[in-house]
């Protein structure tokens, strides 16, 4: 795996955050590369005082240009600095696919950067 070179890119909005004392949540959507229509929640909880770093866990539902209908979990890591997130996850797609995945959210601008890299191909 390439680091420097993701197998599939995207561009996701922020459409909703939830702030509760000891999470956040997120609603996501837009295009990612390859799984077409992208629509995401995601919990991210800290795992110390700052509120910098912490775990995540999620799901996705795709839907393709034809229609086809695909899922995942998602499960990772976060790191914020100030306004911005990188995220950290694997998923497991329906589709018998195993992603890598990088995202890098803007808090103030609600954009999302999508960068995956398969670790093993769909069925």
């Amino acid at each position: 795996m390439d680091i420097n070179n993701p197998d599939g890119t995207g561009s996701l909005t922020i459409s909703r955050m939830t702030i509760e004392s000891d999470s956040v949540s997120f609603d996501f959507e837009g295009k990612v590369e390859g799984y077409g229509s992208v629509f995401c929640s995601h919990v991210m909880s800290a795992v110390d005082g700052d509120r910098t770093r912490g775990v995540m866990s999620g799901e996705a539902r795709t839907f393709l240009e034809d229609g086809t209908f695909i899922t995942s979990p998602h499960m990772g890591t976060f790191k914020r600095s100030n306004s911005k997130i990188k995220l950290f996850f694997t998923d497991a797609v329906n589709n018998g696919a195993v992603n890598f995945v990088i995202w890098d959210i803007d808090l103030l601008s609600k954009e999302v950067d999508v960068k995956y890299w398969e670790i093993d191909k769909a069925n």
